[in-house]
Order: C-alpha cells, then sequence, then structure tokens
C-alpha cells in the first residue's frame, strides 16, 4: 500500500549574516506498509517521526524539500496528488490535541471529518456516532468544544476524526500520548482491528513494548535514518536484534534491566560521512567512523550496520 524509498528532508534557512543554510533532519528514510498490517516506526524524540508523517501528508513548511520514492498503492505521489489523497484516503492522527478546531464542537469535527473522506450524510453520522462509542466518549461529549474536554478525551476524538472516514492509511503520530494504560491499549487495540479490517496503520510511537505487543512491522530510525526493519515477533525475546541501536532500546526496557545509552548523541542532521551511532556504539571501529553503512538484508532483516550477522 505504501512504500518509502530513501526519502531525505531538508530545509533551507539564513542566518543573521544573511548566509544560506541547508539542515538535514531526515536522511534516507525507507518503510513499507501493506493492507492489513500495523507498522511501527520507533525511535527517539527529535529522531525523524513526526517530520516523515507531515512529508507522507504534504504538510511540509515552504522552506523544505524531500527527494526520494514516494508511492501509494503503486503509485508515484507528487506533490498535488498529495493534497488529493490527505483526509480521504490517508489520514493522520496528529501528535498535538491543538489539531482540533477550538470553534466547533467535537461531534461536528468527527462527522466534517467522515463526510470529507467520501462518505454520504447518513452514513457519516453513522459512523461518528460508532467512532465515539468505540472509544469510549460520552454522547455528552459530542456538544462539547475542544476546551471542555480532558486531553486524554481530545485525543480519543482526534483518533476518532481519523478513522470515521474511509482511508485506507491511517498514520498515527504518538496517540497514546496522556492516556492511561487501559485506555491506551484499548486505542493500540483498536488500530490493530482496523489493520484486520483491510487498513494498512503506519505507527508512529517510542514505546517499543507496545510496539511489539500490537504491530507486525518494526522500523527503528536513528539520527532521521533507517537502523533497522524486523518483524515484531523477533524483538519478543530480543534474540533476532541486529542494530546495536535496537538491542539499546530493547535493554532500556524495564524489564529487561533499564540500561541507559551514553550520553551526548550526534546533532540531527549530522552530514559528515560516518555511521551517526558510531559514538554511542560499543562496537564501532574506524570503519563505522569514516563511511555510511548501507541499509542491507540479513534473513529478511533490514539492517544498517557493518557488523551486523545472522
Amino acid at each position: 500500500m505504501l512504500r518509502v524509498k530513501n526519502i531525505s528532508i531538508s530545509f533551507t534557512r539564513y542566518t543573521k549574516k544573511r548566509k544560506r543554510q541547508t539542515l538535514s533532519p531526515v536522511s534516507d528514510i525507507s518503510l513499507d506498509v501493506q493492507a492489513g498490517e500495523v507498522v511501527a516506526l520507533i525511535g527517539a524524540s527529535g529522531a525523524g517521526k513526526s517530520l516523515l508523517a507531515h512529508a507522507l501528508l504534504g504538510l511540509l513548511p515552504k522552506n523544505a524539500t524531500m527527494t526520494g520514492e514516494y508511492r501509494f498503492k503503486g503509485e508515484h505521489i507528487g506533490p498535488k496528488r498529495i493534497k488529493e489523497l490527505r483526509g480521504r484516503d490517508i489520514a493522520l492522527i496528529p501528535q498535538s490535541i491543538s489539531y482540533l478546531n477550538p470553534l466547533i464542537k467535537v461531534r461536528k469535527q468527527v462527522y466534517r471529518s467522515a463526510r470529507l473522506s467520501g462518505r454520504c450524510h447518513c452514513t457519516a453520522g453513522e459512523r461518528c456516532d460508532k467512532a465515539f462509542a468505540r472509544y469510549n466518549l460520552a454522547d455528552s461529549v459530542k456538544s462539547m468544544y475542544p476546551f471542555q474536554v480532558s486531553g486524554g478525551m481530545a485525543r480519543r476524538v482526534l483518533t476518532a476524526t481519523a478513522t470515521a472516514g474511509k482511508a485506507d492509511l491511517i498514520i498515527a503520530d504518538e496517540p497514546t500520548t496522556g492516556l492511561d494504560p487501559k485506555v491506551a491499549t484499548q486505542s493500540l487495540k483498536h488500530l490493530r482491528e482496523l489493520a484486520e479490517q483491510g487498513k494498512g496503520v503506519l505507527l508512529i510511537t517510542h514505546d517499543l513494548e507496545n510496539a511489539v505487543r500490537f504491530s507486525d512491522t518494526i522500523v527503528v530510525l536513528y539520527n532521521g535514518t533507517t537502523v533497522e526493519v524486523t518483524q515484531a515477533a523477533a524483538l519478543h525475546e530480543g534474540k533476532s536484534i541486529l542494530h546495536p541501536y535496537t538491542r539499546a532500546l530493547w535493554q532500556a526496557l524495564p524489564k529487561n534491566g533499564f540500561t541507559a545509552l551514553p550520553p551526548a548523541p550526534p546533532s540531527i542532521g549530522d552530514s559528515r560521512n560516518a555511521c551517526n551511532f558510531a559514538p554511542r556504539c560499543h562496537i564501532a571501529t574506524e570503519a563505522c567512523k569514516k563511511s555510511i553503512p548501507t541499509l542491507r538484508s540479513i534473513n529478511g532483516t533490514m539492517v544498517r550496520c557493518f557488523h551486523a550477522r545472522s
């Protein structure tokens, strides 16, 4: 359904001395999302996860440039086509609740989203009510404005807005932020159900434990670059992890010792000709500091590391 290959995003800006400067926070991200699949995009804050989501929806600012291959259902997608797909075929569950219109009642916003996705008047109303029920939003919430609902409720309204329509691809950007564990689990289960109904779900999160529970594939980002693409099942026991950063994320889970990485990561968008993770990697060699490893396949797992072995 979705194919992203070698996507890079750069921004042009001018310094105080009016000198032109280019920043590249995302460099070489690759992933695929199939119908019926949940793909989790994992990485620390600032790794480029949300930036990629905005790029896929054509929401980057004018000073941004995206390069690489972007296909949806086999079709090459350009800026004009992105606008046609956004909200209709590809829906976003945004990270910030500020995306809700503060001047419109929440039910009307969910209904409008369903209508814009192509549903008729009657079907849109029915889907809207089902979405409220699915995410445990009481009837009284429907007539409220965004400022009248809690942060957790607002996040569930955003999820209802994205899932009430006909979109075949759901991009969920940190959909469980601010939710208590029980409600968060329910929300992720609903995303899993959408996948089982034939939709594709790109789940953007920093929560590796839940990603392993509810997704099929894990895509790990570090410093704006894909470092590993593996089956979620491979991470259950931590026996088939190939990249040292993925291993570090797994070991940082409380159940696995809560081991922290060394501090002082490189700055985002560092363009030097070296592995981005080398300064924090315990197995880095001179080769890692002099060249950038390519994303290669080892027994079905894609990994960007010179030292990865099956």
